[in-house]
């Protein structure tokens, strides 16, 4: 057996193609005293590794011959670590291959509250990042206003069924008018709104005619822009992502209307990343995990089958082709995992 590995074959100049991706064979890896030996079950597509793929030579970025980043489940092979045996389930940073060396610091254990795919997706950084996103920081309730941008996307679209189950008024912006359907005749979302279609400033309008209280920022950018008209005074914007410049050559790094409308309508506006709330993850995990079974939400698993497809799955993030959360189905346990 070989360890294939989804190397940078070169750095984009602009939008990332599949063709910035090659496959490599290489011997698996021996690991050594304290190491485990992991071999790559389901591979986490997340937008954000986008900005690691660089010549510029930075720690932590990525150049030509790297294995591209990514978040995985796995599953122990062989344990030269005190705690591990082989068919344990982790979750780490595999790296787009079969198989990875890790130390056991750099490891999490897998608390079966579902499948493999729950778990990467409700229960993981993407379920956990529109929990808590939405319920420390936007703090909705009955008789406010939500909007979510990136609605249809593997955070937005737990973010928004979220604010749904507070009580709030909710409004999701994608880029289709499928995604809107969806959203409204399956997840249960008050209103959706197509970015592609009618001028946005006017579909907001239409949508949120007593204006925004909280606004679920996936994106950043045009929308961000967009938003910020409409928000009441008080009103607060959870800042989440910055999609809409992850995969363009000349990152926009100003946005309209700041900080002149965060002074005048007196608006909170806050970053956070899902860590910040790790201490109350397994009571959010219980939760979720209630009103998924009760079918007070939904999840949406878009999986791609095959390593080989990896670069599909990434590239196609960037052109809205996920509903919900994206994987790679790399391998399946074997019959002694648990």
């Amino acid at each position: 057996m070989r360890n294939r590995q989804m190397v940078i074959a070169k750095i984009p100049r602009g939008a990332l193609q599949v063709s910035d991706f090659e496959m490599r064979d290489t011997e698996i890896p021996e690991p050594g005293a304290g190491q485990l030996l992991v071999r790559t079950l389901r591979l986490s597509m997340d937008p954000a590794t986008r900005a690691r793929i660089s010549d510029a030579g930075y720690p932590g970025m990525l150049g030509v011959g790297d294995v591209m980043a990514g978040s995985a489940l796995g599953e122990v092979v062989t344990a030269h670590a005190e705690g591990f045996g082989p068919g344990d389930i982790v979750e780490c940073h595999t790296g787009w291959q079969d198989y990875s060396l890790q130390e056991p610091d750099a490891v999490a254990t897998f608390d079966r509250l579902g499948t493999l795919e729950e778990h990467l997706s409700l229960y993981g950084v993407s379920g956990l990042t529109g929990y808590f996103g939405m319920r420390e920081v936007g703090e909705p309730a009955a008789g406010k206003t939500v909007v979510v941008s990136a609605a249809g996307g593997a955070v937005g679209h737990i973010a928004g069924q979220v604010a749904k189950q507070l009580g709030a008024h909710v409004v999701g912006i994608v880029g289709s008018d499928e995604k809107a359907r969806w959203l409204t005749e399956t997840l249960g979302l008050d209103a959706a709104i197509n970015r592609r279609g009618e001028p946005l400033s006017a579909q907001l309008k239409a949508a949120c005619p007593d204006g925004i209280d909280i606004y679920f920022d996936n994106v950043g950018g045009e929308i961000l822009e967009a938003v910020l008209p409409r928000m009441n005074e008080h009103g607060r914007v959870v800042c989440c992502g910055y999609a809409s410049q992850y995969d363009v050559a000349a990152p926009v790094t100003e946005t309209k209307g700041v900080p002149a409308l965060l002074v005048r309508k007196r608006l909170r506006m806050e970053g956070f990343v899902v860590m910040d709330y790790y201490d109350k993850k397994q009571a959010a995990r219980e939760t979720l995990a209630q009103w998924l079974g009760a079918g007070r939400i939904k999840l949406s698993v878009d999986m791609l089958e095959g390593l080989e497809r990896a670069p599909e799955a990434f590239v196609g993030l960037f052109g809205g082709d996920n509903r919900g959360k994206r994987l790679v189905r790399v391998a399946d346990p074997s019959a002694n995992a648990g």
